[in-house]
Protein backbone atom coordinates (compact mmCIF):
# COMPACT_ATOMS: atom_id res chain seq x y z
CA UNK A 1 0.00 0.00 0.00
CA UNK A 2 1.47 3.35 -1.01
CA UNK A 3 1.10 6.63 0.80
CA UNK A 4 1.26 9.99 -0.98
CA UNK A 5 2.65 13.06 0.72
CA UNK A 6 -0.31 15.36 1.20
CA UNK A 7 0.39 19.07 1.40
CA UNK A 8 -1.96 20.78 3.90
CA UNK A 9 -4.74 22.69 2.16
CA UNK A 10 -4.04 25.95 4.01
CA UNK A 11 -0.62 26.24 2.39
CA UNK A 12 -0.54 28.30 -0.81
CA UNK A 13 2.67 28.01 -2.81
CA UNK A 14 4.30 31.21 -4.09
CA UNK A 15 3.59 31.99 -7.73
CA UNK A 16 2.94 34.73 -10.27
CA UNK A 17 0.49 36.46 -7.96
CA UNK A 18 3.41 37.37 -5.70
CA UNK A 19 4.96 39.37 -8.56
CA UNK A 20 1.89 41.61 -8.88
CA UNK A 21 1.32 44.75 -6.81
CA UNK A 22 -1.51 47.28 -6.56
CA UNK A 23 -1.07 50.66 -8.18
CA UNK A 24 -0.90 54.01 -6.43
CA UNK A 25 -2.96 57.19 -6.89
CA UNK A 26 -5.48 55.11 -8.82
CA UNK A 27 -2.94 54.31 -11.57
CA UNK A 28 -2.37 50.56 -12.03
CA UNK A 29 1.09 50.79 -13.58
CA UNK A 30 2.44 53.02 -10.79
CA UNK A 31 3.03 50.00 -8.60
CA UNK A 32 5.91 48.94 -6.36
CA UNK A 33 8.10 48.00 -9.32
CA UNK A 34 7.64 51.42 -10.92
CA UNK A 35 8.63 53.23 -7.74
CA UNK A 36 11.68 51.02 -7.37
CA UNK A 37 12.79 52.12 -10.84
CA UNK A 38 12.30 55.75 -9.85
CA UNK A 39 14.19 55.28 -6.57
CA UNK A 40 17.03 53.49 -8.36
CA UNK A 41 17.33 56.29 -10.93
CA UNK A 42 17.43 58.93 -8.17
CA UNK A 43 20.00 56.87 -6.25
CA UNK A 44 22.28 56.48 -9.29
CA UNK A 45 22.16 60.19 -10.15
CA UNK A 46 22.50 61.35 -6.55
CA UNK A 47 25.19 58.83 -5.67
CA UNK A 48 27.48 59.70 -8.58
CA UNK A 49 26.96 63.44 -8.16
CA UNK A 50 27.94 63.07 -4.52
CA UNK A 51 30.85 60.71 -5.25
CA UNK A 52 32.28 63.00 -7.92
CA UNK A 53 31.94 66.19 -5.88
CA UNK A 54 35.07 67.98 -4.62
CA UNK A 55 37.60 65.51 -6.00
CA UNK A 56 41.09 65.86 -4.53
CA UNK A 57 44.64 64.83 -5.45
CA UNK A 58 44.85 62.92 -2.17
CA UNK A 59 41.52 61.10 -2.13
CA UNK A 60 39.40 60.46 0.91
CA UNK A 61 37.37 57.33 1.57
CA UNK A 62 34.44 58.52 -0.54
CA UNK A 63 36.65 59.32 -3.53
CA UNK A 64 38.55 56.04 -3.16
CA UNK A 65 35.27 54.09 -3.28
CA UNK A 66 34.09 56.08 -6.32
CA UNK A 67 37.37 55.58 -8.15
CA UNK A 68 37.33 51.86 -7.37
CA UNK A 69 33.89 51.38 -8.93
CA UNK A 70 34.70 53.68 -11.85
CA UNK A 71 37.99 51.89 -12.57
CA UNK A 72 36.29 48.50 -12.33
CA UNK A 73 33.70 49.45 -14.96
CA UNK A 74 36.24 51.28 -17.15
CA UNK A 75 38.98 48.64 -17.10
CA UNK A 76 36.89 45.48 -17.00
CA UNK A 77 33.71 46.26 -18.89
CA UNK A 78 34.37 49.17 -21.25
CA UNK A 79 37.97 49.89 -22.26
CA UNK A 80 38.96 46.36 -23.21
CA UNK A 81 35.70 45.82 -25.08
CA UNK A 82 35.29 49.08 -27.02
CA UNK A 83 38.96 50.06 -27.41
CA UNK A 84 40.54 53.49 -27.78
CA UNK A 85 37.21 55.28 -28.32
CA UNK A 86 35.74 54.06 -25.03
CA UNK A 87 35.69 57.35 -23.07
CA UNK A 88 32.58 58.83 -24.69
CA UNK A 89 30.58 55.72 -23.77
CA UNK A 90 31.69 55.57 -20.13
CA UNK A 91 28.87 57.74 -18.69
CA UNK A 92 26.12 55.59 -20.17
CA UNK A 93 27.74 52.25 -19.33
CA UNK A 94 28.70 53.30 -15.80
CA UNK A 95 25.15 54.51 -15.16
CA UNK A 96 23.77 51.32 -16.75
CA UNK A 97 25.86 49.05 -14.52
CA UNK A 98 24.94 51.03 -11.39
CA UNK A 99 21.24 51.09 -12.31
CA UNK A 100 20.96 47.37 -13.04
CA UNK A 101 22.96 46.44 -9.94
CA UNK A 102 20.81 48.53 -7.58
CA UNK A 103 17.57 47.18 -9.05
CA UNK A 104 18.85 43.62 -8.80
CA UNK A 105 19.93 44.07 -5.18
CA UNK A 106 16.52 45.44 -4.23
CA UNK A 107 15.55 41.77 -4.05
CA UNK A 108 17.76 41.30 -0.99
CA UNK A 109 17.02 44.61 0.78
CA UNK A 110 14.40 44.24 3.51
CA UNK A 111 12.71 47.53 2.61
CA UNK A 112 11.98 46.18 -0.88
CA UNK A 113 12.51 42.39 -1.05
CA UNK A 114 11.76 42.37 -4.76
CA UNK A 115 14.14 42.50 -7.75
CA UNK A 116 12.80 45.11 -10.16
CA UNK A 117 13.85 43.24 -13.28
CA UNK A 118 11.79 40.19 -12.41
CA UNK A 119 9.11 42.18 -14.28
CA UNK A 120 9.95 41.60 -17.91
CA UNK A 121 8.46 44.85 -19.21
CA UNK A 122 11.07 46.94 -17.43
CA UNK A 123 13.84 44.73 -18.79
CA UNK A 124 12.51 45.18 -22.32
CA UNK A 125 12.54 48.94 -21.78
CA UNK A 126 16.16 48.91 -20.64
CA UNK A 127 17.20 46.65 -23.54
CA UNK A 128 15.49 49.03 -26.00
CA UNK A 129 17.55 51.91 -24.57
CA UNK A 130 20.74 49.94 -25.27
CA UNK A 131 19.35 49.08 -28.73
CA UNK A 132 18.99 52.77 -29.53
CA UNK A 133 22.43 53.53 -28.09
CA UNK A 134 24.32 51.06 -30.28
CA UNK A 135 22.37 52.02 -33.39
CA UNK A 136 23.08 55.71 -32.79
CA UNK A 137 26.71 54.81 -32.15
CA UNK A 138 26.87 53.08 -35.51
CA UNK A 139 25.26 56.01 -37.29
CA UNK A 140 27.66 58.49 -35.68
CA UNK A 141 30.67 56.37 -36.61
CA UNK A 142 29.67 55.29 -40.12
CA UNK A 143 26.67 57.34 -41.18
CA UNK A 144 23.86 55.62 -43.14
CA UNK A 145 26.43 53.06 -44.31
CA UNK A 146 26.09 51.50 -40.84
CA UNK A 147 22.88 49.72 -41.82
CA UNK A 148 24.67 48.03 -44.72
CA UNK A 149 27.73 47.04 -42.69
CA UNK A 150 25.47 45.75 -39.90
CA UNK A 151 23.80 43.20 -42.18
CA UNK A 152 26.62 42.49 -44.63
CA UNK A 153 30.08 41.91 -43.10
CA UNK A 154 33.12 42.44 -45.30
CA UNK A 155 34.41 39.52 -47.29
CA UNK A 156 31.11 37.69 -47.73
CA UNK A 157 30.79 36.29 -51.30
CA UNK A 158 27.92 37.75 -53.28
CA UNK A 159 26.24 34.37 -53.73
CA UNK A 160 25.79 34.10 -49.93
CA UNK A 161 24.17 37.50 -49.49
CA UNK A 162 20.67 36.01 -49.64
CA UNK A 163 21.51 33.95 -46.53
CA UNK A 164 23.80 36.29 -44.57
CA UNK A 165 21.75 39.50 -44.83
CA UNK A 166 18.56 38.12 -43.18
CA UNK A 167 20.60 36.32 -40.51
CA UNK A 168 22.65 39.41 -39.67
CA UNK A 169 19.52 41.57 -39.62
CA UNK A 170 17.86 39.22 -37.14
CA UNK A 171 21.02 39.00 -35.04
CA UNK A 172 21.71 42.73 -34.89
CA UNK A 173 18.26 44.30 -34.72
CA UNK A 174 15.97 41.60 -33.28
CA UNK A 175 17.86 38.91 -31.38
CA UNK A 176 20.24 41.18 -29.45
CA UNK A 177 17.64 43.12 -27.46
CA UNK A 178 15.57 39.98 -26.88
CA UNK A 179 18.41 37.86 -25.53
CA UNK A 180 19.78 40.80 -23.55
CA UNK A 181 16.47 41.30 -21.77
CA UNK A 182 15.37 37.68 -21.34
CA UNK A 183 18.68 36.66 -19.77
CA UNK A 184 18.34 39.30 -17.04
CA UNK A 185 14.63 38.70 -16.52
CA UNK A 186 14.90 34.91 -16.27
CA UNK A 187 17.65 35.02 -13.67
CA UNK A 188 15.94 37.63 -11.50
CA UNK A 189 12.52 35.99 -11.74
CA UNK A 190 13.73 32.46 -11.04
CA UNK A 191 15.99 33.52 -8.19
CA UNK A 192 13.25 35.46 -6.40
CA UNK A 193 10.71 32.67 -6.88
CA UNK A 194 13.08 30.06 -5.42
CA UNK A 195 13.79 32.25 -2.38
CA UNK A 196 10.05 32.75 -1.81
CA UNK A 197 9.45 29.00 -1.97
CA UNK A 198 12.11 28.30 0.66
CA UNK A 199 11.06 31.17 2.95
CA UNK A 200 7.28 30.82 2.70
CA UNK A 201 7.27 27.03 2.56
CA UNK A 202 9.89 26.75 5.29
CA UNK A 203 8.01 29.16 7.54
CA UNK A 204 4.80 27.18 7.09
CA UNK A 205 6.46 23.86 7.89
CA UNK A 206 8.35 25.36 10.84
CA UNK A 207 5.10 26.47 12.49
CA UNK A 208 3.06 23.41 11.53
CA UNK A 209 1.71 21.76 14.68
CA UNK A 210 1.85 18.08 15.47
CA UNK A 211 4.57 17.04 13.03
CA UNK A 212 8.21 17.33 14.23
CA UNK A 213 9.53 16.20 10.85
CA UNK A 214 7.80 19.17 9.16
CA UNK A 215 9.18 21.49 11.84
CA UNK A 216 12.79 20.32 11.35
CA UNK A 217 12.44 20.47 7.56
CA UNK A 218 11.03 23.98 7.80
CA UNK A 219 13.90 25.14 10.00
CA UNK A 220 16.43 23.76 7.53
CA UNK A 221 14.58 25.44 4.66
CA UNK A 222 14.56 28.85 6.38
CA UNK A 223 18.27 28.58 7.25
CA UNK A 224 19.10 27.57 3.69
CA UNK A 225 17.24 30.62 2.40
CA UNK A 226 19.96 32.83 3.95
CA UNK A 227 22.52 31.09 1.73
CA UNK A 228 20.23 31.75 -1.22
CA UNK A 229 20.11 35.45 -0.32
CA UNK A 230 23.91 35.55 -0.46
CA UNK A 231 23.87 33.70 -3.78
CA UNK A 232 21.33 36.14 -5.22
CA UNK A 233 23.57 39.06 -4.26
CA UNK A 234 26.27 37.50 -6.43
CA UNK A 235 23.80 36.67 -9.22
CA UNK A 236 22.53 40.26 -9.17
CA UNK A 237 26.08 41.56 -9.54
CA UNK A 238 26.88 39.01 -12.26
CA UNK A 239 23.79 39.90 -14.29
CA UNK A 240 24.58 43.62 -14.05
CA UNK A 241 28.09 42.80 -15.27
CA UNK A 242 26.83 40.66 -18.17
CA UNK A 243 24.21 43.20 -19.24
CA UNK A 244 26.78 46.01 -19.26
CA UNK A 245 29.56 44.10 -20.99
CA UNK A 246 27.18 42.91 -23.72
CA UNK A 247 25.96 46.48 -24.20
CA UNK A 248 29.59 47.55 -24.57
CA UNK A 249 30.19 44.77 -27.11
CA UNK A 250 27.21 45.89 -29.16
CA UNK A 251 28.50 49.48 -29.17
CA UNK A 252 31.94 48.21 -30.19
CA UNK A 253 30.50 46.21 -33.10
CA UNK A 254 28.51 49.25 -34.27
CA UNK A 255 31.45 51.65 -34.35
CA UNK A 256 33.81 49.13 -35.92
CA UNK A 257 34.29 49.68 -39.64
CA UNK A 258 35.47 46.10 -40.03
CA UNK A 259 32.08 44.63 -39.12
Amino acid sequence: MTHALVVPLEYEAPGLKDFQFPGTFGVSWMDKTFWQMVIAAVLVIGLWLWMSHSLKVVPGKRQVAAEYVYNFVRNTLVRDVIGHDFVKWMPYLLALFSFVLINNWFGELFLFMFPTFSHVGYVYGLAIVTWFVYIIAGLKAQGPRYFLSAVLPKGVPWYLWWLIIPLEFLSTFITRPLTLSLRLFANMFAGHLIIMIFVVGGGFLLTYSGNPFYNVTGAVSVLFSFALFALELFVGFLQAYVFTVLSAQYVASSISTDH
